[in-house]
C-alpha cells in the first residue's frame, strides 16, 4: 500500500519574522499524523530556519527548484549538493510556474530530476495541461510527453526514486479544481504509463495531485485509488487548513 504525502508548497511567501510560527504548529500537527508524510517546500533563503524548526520532527522539507548541474559558474543557481547541506529531502522540478515564466523545456525538466536523484534528493516531478490543451482533448498526450522525457532520461529504476505530481495548470491557484473523477483519469493514465515500463515501479509511485486543494475538496481527492497525496500551494500557509488536509489523507 503507497503511503499518503501531503506537501507544501509556499512558493515565494513567508518571512523570517512569521516562518517560526508556522513551522512549530506544522512540526507538532505531523506529530499526530502516523500514517500520512508531511513536507514543506521553501524559498531557499528559508532553508536553514526551516531546519532549525523541523529538524526531529516527523515533517520533512525541501526546495521549490534545482539546477541540473551539480556545480560551477552558474549564477543563481542551486545545486542539489546544496541543498542537501540544509537537509532537504525533496526538490520541486517541473512546476508549471517555472515552464512558463522561466521558459523550462521538457528536457531540463527531466535533467533537474536526473540531478536531484543522483545528489540523494526526491524530486517532485509536475506534468498539467494547460485549459486550452484540456479543451482540445490533448490531456493525457501532454501529460505522457512531459512525463515520457523524465522516464527516457532516468530510466524507470530511477524512477521509483521520485514523486510525481499531476497539476492542472488551469487549476493552479484559481480556485477551480479538476473534478475528482477527471483526477482519477489522468493519475491511473500516468500510473499505467510507468507500470508498462515496471509493474513493480508503477504500481508503487507516489502520484500527488495539485490545483487548488483545500480541506473541502481534500478528502474526496484523497480517497481516490490513484491519488496518493498532495501537492498543496495557498492552503499550505496556514498551519490548520494545511494540517487538516493532512488529516483528509489518513482518513481517506
Amino acid at each position: 500500500m503507497r503511503n499518503k504525502l501531503i506537501a507544501g508548497n509556499w512558493k515565494m511567501h513567508g518571512s523570517l519574522v512569521g516562518n517560526p510560527a508556522l513551522l512549530q504548529s506544522v512540526a507538532a500537527g505531523a506529530a499526530t499524523l502516523a500514517t500520512v508524510s508531511l513536507a514543506v517546500l521553501v524559498p531557499f533563503p528559508y532553508l536553514a530556519q526551516t531546519r532549525s524548526h523541523l529538524e526531529g520532527s516527523s515533517c520533512a522539507w525541501g526546495a521549490q527548484d534545482v539546477s541540473d548541474q551539480p556545480g560551477g559558474a552558474f549564477t543563481g543557481e542551486v545545486s542539489a549538493a546544496m541543498l542537501q547541506d540544509f537537509g532537504c529531502r525533496y526538490a520541486v522540478v517541473g512546476h508549471s510556474e517555472r515552464r512558463a515564466r522561466h521558459g523550462e523545456q521538457d528536457g531540463l525538466v527531466a535533467a533537474k530530476a536526473l540531478a536531484a536523484v543522483e545528489g540523494g534528493l526526491t524530486p517532485i516531478v509536475c506534468v498539467g495541461e494547460t485549459l486550452e490543451e484540456r479543451e482540445a482533448g490533448n490531456t493525457l498526450p501532454v501529460v505522457f510527453r512531459q512525463l515520457d522525457a523524465v522516464l527516457d532520461t532516468l530510466g524507470v529504476r530511477r524512477m521509483a526514486r521520485t514523486v510525481l505530481a499531476y497539476e492542472p495548470v488551469w487549476a493552479i491557484g484559481t480556485g477551480r479544481s479538476a473534478t475528482p473523477a477527471q483526477a482519477q483519469e489522468v493519475h491511473a493514465a500516468l500510473r499505467q504509463r510507468v507500470s508498462a515500463a515496471d509493474w513493480v515501479v508503477g504500481s508503487g509511485l507516489q502520484i500527488l495531485y495539485g490545483g487548488s486543494v483545500k480541506p473541502a475538496n481534500a478528502l474526496e481527492l484523497m480517497g481516490l485509488p490513484d491519488i496518493d497525496g498532495a501537492l498543496v500551494g495557498g492552503a499550505s500557509l496556514a498551519a490548520d487548513d494545511f494540517l487538516d488536509i493532512g488529516r483528509a489523507a489518513a482518513r481517506a
